[in-house]
């Protein structure tokens, strides 16, 4: 995913993963193709590192998920997940699209 101006990026999308992770490499190819129509701020997570401790907790055995929110909205949180906007497991782009839409309203 290329960089572009944060005026034409109206979400952010953070990408929880692992490595070695097939639907990951997946997803993060969803994103790509997603990217490529509707560019947004990106940012990804390996949740097996030490400083991930918390969204591990949440989301180990569920990778990839996504959470999409507001660009200029605050960091992720673990604590606030439950309120985040998301998906999981096997993404689509129509899918990312539609959530997009619905954070952007």
């Amino acid at each position: 995913m290329r960089v572009t101006s944060r005026l034409l990026q109206s979400c952010r999308i953070t990408l929880f993963s692992r490595e070695n992770c097939g639907l990951c490499t997946q997803a993060r190819s969803v994103l790509s193709d997603v990217w490529d129509q509707r560019p947004f701020a990106f940012k990804e997570i390996d949740i097996i590192k030490p400083e991930s401790k918390g969204w591990r907790d949440l989301y180990e055995f569920d990778v990839p998920v996504i959470h999409i929110s507001k660009a200029q909205s605050p960091e992720e949180d673990p604590k606030l997940s439950s309120k985040a906007v998301r998906l999981m497991h096997r993404l689509k782009v129509d899918e990312v699209m539609a959530k997009m839409d619905a954070v952007e309203k």
